[in-house]
């Protein structure tokens, strides 16, 4: 899989993630998975390129496979909880996006997420979990393809951003998923960095490229400018909630020293349950 191909201006550097073929994983950032080279980050900033990509994963277990949900009037409003060791998120589910919100709470319901890990964590950018893999997943292992054997039709909505805290879902590159459909399972949260005008409009230059007539709203760019947030990945995934307590979490877990890969070195573990 390979990210865009074109990004002229020049934006905040960001590390990046696995480009394994088949991996679920968020495309604007394509690089060798838990890639140390800071050079290579650095040279990330210039253009969205993906570096060579690393070998095919080896062979997984079966995927867990379950039936996409059927749209529900009783999943509106919905909140949930997601409980780490470091505390508590609460999360506010979108009603724009009622594929990913009911998938999401049918998942929960089914306590799929339970006891699976935040499998890769990068600092001044997002948490990410979500793979059925990754439960008890051994040290090392490699992790980031596993899903419920289906995915989702993407809902992407120009209302809906990469703020601290939005909650989205992974998907495969744009080579093998023009659709930019979601994975059935995977999700990241956005940890991000506060930006300024200058990097706010160059973003919305780079999105623009892709979606001609694009641009933050000024309550978005007030909200970028003092939360902070993603704004590379904005149009390009489907954000489908929000965290609305316990935002210190999300920088609680990327406070952690990491593997290759960018998995915590400790297991972070999740436990997800509706509250309302």
């Amino acid at each position: 899989m390979q990210a865009p191909s074109q990004k002229k201006a020049k934006f905040t550097s960001f590390r990046l993630i696995c480009a394994t073929t088949g991996c679920l994983v968020l495309a604007i950032c394509m690089g060798v998975s838990g890639c140390k080279d800071k050079k290579a980050a650095s040279a990330a900033t210039e253009q969205v390129v993906a570096v060579a990509p690393t070998p095919a994963p080896a062979a997984v277990p079966e995927p867990v496979k379950l039936a996409p949900p059927q749209p529900s009037s009783e999943a509106k409003n919905a909140h949930v909880k997601i409980s780490t060791r470091f505390g508590d998120m609460i999360v506010k589910l979108y009603d724009d996006t009622p594929g990913h919100r009911d998938n999401f709470l049918m998942l929960t319901e089914k306590e799929f997420y339970n006891g699976l890990l935040f499998h890769r964590c990068i600092k001044g950018f997002m948490v990410q979990g979500g793979d059925p893999d990754s439960k008890g997943a051994a040290p090392g292992q490699n992790l980031g393809v596993g899903g419920p054997g289906y995915t989702i039709p993407a809902e992407i909505n120009a209302t809906r951003f990469h703020k601290k805290g939005a909650l989205a879902a992974a998907r495969q590159g744009d080579q093998v998923n023009p659709s930019k459909a979601s994975s059935g399972s995977q999700f990241y949260i956005v940890q991000g960095q506060v930006l300024n005008d200058m990097q706010l409009s160059q973003y919305q230059s780079y999105i623009g490229q892709k979606r001609p007539g694009f641009a933050f709203t000024e309550d978005q760019k007030a909200v970028y400018k003092t939360i902070g947030g993603t704004p590379m990945l904005d149009m390009d995934y489907t954000v489908f909630g929000e965290v609305i307590e316990g935002l210190n979490i999300i920088d609680s877990i990327n406070a952690q020293p990491t593997a290759y890969g960018d998995r915590p070195l400790k297991d972070v573990i999740m436990n997800i349950q509706r509250i309302k």
